[in-house]
């Protein structure tokens, strides 16, 4: 019984990220929509707005849900709390704050407020990657990994990150 519903809670896990990681390319676009003219903008807008409501409610919402009973069941099933464990319970309650604010973001494009740059938003849209990292690698590696080469390892990744980043911005620049 375990392993069916670990692959199940994968699956949706799957599904979550892949609905987080549209989501925020699609607020993406909706910011650099406000660069185009006054017709194509209010054309653009209107269409992402649906996506977004779309894929909020048909994917990201029900795949993070699912995701969370899914996982609460195979810790019921697991029946106890290592310490790997304990460290990625952190990651996913920080994702699922990462989930809320996308909420939050997506509820003040609706009003007119861009607060955030596409570019802003392209390194906000990078938090989940280094949840999905940090978790996956806690999964995988549980006890064998020690923390501190862990968190090493993350902060490698992240500067990674950035740096791909700045380096996709010099080069949509040129």
């Amino acid at each position: 019984m375990y392993l069916y519903i670990k692959a199940l809670h994968i699956l949706f896990v799957v599904t979550w990220f892949a609905g987080l990681f549209y989501f925020v390319r699609l607020l993406i676009y909706n910011v650099e929509a406000g660069a185009r003219d006054a017709v194509a903008r209010d054309i653009l807008r209107e269409q992402y707005k649906g996506q977004l409501l779309r894929l909020w409610r048909g994917i990201t919402v029900p795949s993070a849900v699912i995701t969370g009973v899914f996982g609460l069941w195979m810790w019921h099933l697991y029946g106890s709390l290592p310490g790997w464990l304990a460290v990625k319970l952190a990651f996913v309650a920080g994702l699922y704050l990462y989930h809320i604010s996308c909420w939050y973001l997506y509820r003040q494009q609706l009003q007119g407020i861009f607060k955030y740059s596409g570019q802003q938003l392209r390194v906000w849209n990078e938090v989940a990657t280094v949840f999905l990292v940090a978790i996956i690698f806690l999964v995988v590696l549980k006890s064998t990994l020690s923390m501190a080469w862990g968190l090493l390892g993350l902060f490698g990744f992240i500067g990674l990150l950035m740096g791909g980043i700045v380096w996709y911005k010099r080069s949509r620049a040129k």
